[in-house]
């Protein structure tokens, strides 16, 4: 290199960098900066909006097994010796499947019973208070509590679709007064679809749906014979 231009490049170093070359340089800081900075802003909204997700979820599960496990329960005693009973109380008990609501259409609350033992037997059910966004269980006895968070999420939409499921006749050991087999009992297996949308009360942006298919355990054999005590003709 020759002696006049490395002489340049010390009388260079020597006086440092220039007023413009320092605001190009903090100005390409500042660039960096904000882009670190929008990159995190946008990972900390991102996980956050995956944890409400994740809660909305969460808490409309939790929910939906509560309602399905309680629907599951519809028309059972569990305070009896023997669970099945004529539809019509008849001969026994009555069986409360035939209470469940609705029974064949859709509708925004259920109510049904179970018989846990003398002095609970319901009704029971569940509805959506529109006004304040939560669904709200009946523990019987009208005793009406909130079952979901309304400082969490607010529930905006719950249905009930009813699709009952009736099976052919039962076949019994003899044939109807003057023949034939309509007097034979049949099996109505009760099915319920529950569909139920939230959103997050902190961004209503956040939406979810659950849906979930209930079969109801206790099956109504349905007598056909009106007035007689027996399922089968004798």
């Amino acid at each position: 290199m020759p002696i006049a231009r490395m002489a340049h490049a010390q009388h260079a170093l020597a006086r440092g960098l220039s007023l413009v070359e320092l605001m190009v340089g903090i100005t390409i800081g500042l660039f960096v900066v904000a882009a670190a900075v929008t990159l995190t802003s946008n990972q900390l909204v991102d996980n956050r909006r995956l944890l409400l997700e994740l809660q909305i979820q969460q808490d409309l599960r939790a929910t939906m097994d509560i309602m399905t496990r309680q629907l599951r329960r519809a028309g059972t005693n569990l305070a009896a010796a023997q669970n099945f009973v004529a539809a019509d109380g008849l001969g026994g008990l009555k069986s409360t499947n035939s209470a469940v609501t609705p029974g064949a259409a859709l509708a925004s609350a259920t109510t049904f019973s179970f018989v846990r033992n003398a002095a609970d037997a319901g009704p029971y059910g569940f509805s959506l208070d529109a006004l304040n966004g939560v669904v709200i269980t009946n523990l019987g006895g009208n005793n009406p509590q909130e079952l979901t968070d309304r400082s969490t999420m607010r529930v905006t939409g719950l249905s009930f679709n009813a699709q009952p499921i009736v099976s052919d006749r039962l076949p019994c050991p003899k044939l109807c007064p003057g023949g034939g087999t309509d007097c034979w009992p049949e099996m109505v297996v009760q099915r319920l679809v529950i569909n139920i949308t939230a959103e997050a009360r902190s961004d209503p942006r956040i939406q979810r749906t659950l849906t979930s298919a209930v079969r109801v355990r206790n099956d109504w054999v349905r007598d056909t014979t009106v007035g007689s005590l027996r399922v089968c003709p004798a």
